[in-house]
């Protein structure tokens, strides 16, 4: 399967989004794009430790993916590639269906732990182009 089918693929079967390392700074990539994942029409849950408790467009933060008391379908990682193995290996602990590395976040080692445990696994993507540009079907349309 292509990069491209499998990130539709993913895109097309999640509702719910935990995103690690959601920032409240508009400058900042994950700021924006979970503003536009819940525009499309997710339920995407910002984790980040040093926010936890803020609410963040909506959603309260939680400090880690195991503060989620609910089903994730995908982890949206905005961390770099070193600590992207850290947010893997609690995606696989959570029960996580998939992982999403961000652009510019490479982490090989995570990605084969996380397919290991049959996650499926996105890396060096980002939604907010992939849905318009492949014509993702969001929970919206």
């Amino acid at each position: 399967m292509t990069n491209e089918r499998l990130a539709v693929e993913i895109l097309e079967s999640s509702h719910v989004i935990a995103m690690v390392g959601a920032s409240n700074k508009p400058e900042r990539a994950s700021y924006r794009v979970m503003a536009f994942l819940q525009l499309c029409g997710y339920h995407v849950i910002p984790v980040n430790p040093a926010l936890a408790g803020e609410v963040l467009h909506g959603q309260v933060v939680k400090g880690s993916l195991s503060d989620i008391d609910q089903p994730v379908d995908l982890v949206d990682i905005f961390r770099n590639s070193a600590a992207a193995g850290e947010a893997v290996d609690q995606a696989i602990a959570i029960g996580a269906k998939a992982v999403w590395m961000q652009l510019g976040v490479i982490n090989p080692e995570a990605a084969d732990r996380a397919s290991e445990a049959g996650l499926k696994v996105v890396m060096d993507r980002c939604p907010k182009i992939d849905i318009p540009e492949q014509g993702v079907k969001t929970p919206a349309a």
